[in-house]
Parts: structure tokens; C-alpha cells; sequence
């Protein structure tokens, strides 16, 4: 019996052996696209905002427009109780010895009584004095508020925070003034209404927030007879 030797080719067998190894590498490749995709993505690092070169920034006319439009927003938004403390203060009315509430009742029925007197001076009571009497050239403390017939004051005493002084019968004031006066009481107030012959013959000028009087034109006093310098209340 012939026994059958079987001859190895190198070329053969080195093919063979080349074909299994790509076969092992394609394998290996797809493992790996496969571990590939199983893989979860890695996180990435958040990077810091950076600031836009120079050339992108707004121009300085656009950064000031919309630093002027953040700056309204911001007070409109603003409470208005704290707009409200940047106000001027409303100025006080002016004080008076008899407002438009008493003017108005020493007009109706049962006013006091308008008195005449000689001279032709009138006058009403107001508040009626108790203190005493002052004489011809005595010194005398008291307010006034000086006014023309439509009720425009132009002169006040009670806004230089101090009582007039002034002696009376001596010429020093207007003659229907120094008439009204001595008649007073002390504590007394008292409505007075002058006649052109005894107001202001030469008139008076008008002033800043003050109306001007025409030469002989009536006024209307409101006097308050505060105190006499050395006399006692009981006198």
C-alpha cells in the first residue's frame, strides 16, 4: 500500500494566514465602533464666558443710550411716595385776624353793630377787649391786616412774626387808624372801614404780592390791640 505524502505551498499557506489576520482586524475595528457608540458622550467642561473682542462691543454712543434707558426704566419703577419727598413744600396762606368765615358773618343779620363815628369812620367788634383804654400819646403793641374793599391785602403785620408798635394820636399812622386805636380796649379786635379822607391821600404804589392803592380810595383795616406798655390789664 502507497502511502499519500501531501506537500505544504509556503505562498499558500502564508495567504491563509494573511486572510485570517485581516479577518481578526475587521473584527477588532467593528468591536471597537461598536464599544464606540455604547460609550456614553463624555460631559463637556463648561468653558467662561468670554468678553466679545472690541470690535464686536456696542459703540460708546449705544452703550450711553442704553445706560440712559436702564436709568428711566429704574425710576419709573421707583416708588412715587419717595418722587413724592422731592417736592417743594406748598406754601402756608398767610395768616389773618379774621378769615373769610368771619367776613362773611359780619355781613348777615345779627352782626355786630356797624358804629360811625363823626369823622365818618365805621367800624365792627370783632372780639370786644376788657383790657384798658390807651390816651393820646401813649405807646401801643398791636397786628394789623390792611386791606383794599375787594379784600386784597397789602400789608400785614402777622408775616414779620412781631406785634406793631406804634404811639398813638401822634400822626404816625393813617388818621382812621389812630382813631380806630384809641377807641380800643386792650385783647380787643376790631374791623375797620376807612374812608378815602382818612386812608391815604397820595396813595400807594403797588409792590411784588402787593396790589396798589389809589390816592383817597377807602381801605379796611382788621386790628388787634395786643397790649400797652405799662399799664396793667385791671387798669
Amino acid at each position: 500500500m502507497r502511502t499519500t505524502h501531501t506537500k505544504k505551498h509556503p505562498h499558500l499557506t502564508t495567504n491563509a494566514h494573511n486572510q485570517q489576520a485581516a479577518a481578526s482586524a475587521s473584527a477588532s475595528a467593528r468591536g471597537a465602533r461598536v464599544v464606540a457608540r455604547a460609550a456614553p458622550p463624555q460631559q463637556q467642561q463648561p468653558q467662561q464666558q468670554q468678553q466679545p473682542p472690541a470690535e464686536q462691543r456696542p459703540p460708546p454712543a449705544t452703550r450711553r443710550a442704553l445706560l440712559a434707558a436702564a436709568a428711566l426704566a429704574a425710576a419709573a419703577a421707583a416708588p412715587r411716595a419717595a418722587r413724592a419727598t422731592s417736592l417743594p413744600e406748598e406754601t402756608a396762606p398767610a395768616p389773618l385776624l379774621c378769615d373769610a368765615a368771619c367776613a362773611a358773618a359780619l355781613e348777615r343779620p345779627g352782626a355786630p353793630e356797624l358804629v360811625t363815628t363823626p369823622s365818618g369812620l365805621q367800624y365792627r367788634e370783632i372780639v370786644v377787649g376788657t383790657g384798658p383804654k390807651p390816651s393820646v400819646g401813649f405807646q401801643v403793641v398791636c397786628d394789623y391786616i390792611a386791606m383794599t374793599p375787594a379784600g386784597r391785602v397789602f400789608a400785614n403785620s402777622l408775616d414779620n412774626g412781631k406785634p406793631y408798635d406804634v404811639r398813638v394820636g401822634a400822626g404816625q399812622v393813617i388818621p382812621g387808624l389812630d382813631e380806630g386805636l384809641l377807641s380800643m380796649r386792650v385783647g380787643g379786635v376790631r374791623r375797620l372801614y376807612i374812608p378815602g379822607g382818612l386812608a391815604f391821600p397820595k396813595g400807594l404804589k403797588a409792590a411784588a404780592g402787593r396790589p396798589s392803592v389809589p390816592p383817597g380810595s377807602p381801605v379796611v383795616f382788621d386790628v388787634a390791640l395786643r397790649y400797652i406798655p405799662g399799664l396793667e390789664e385791671d387798669e
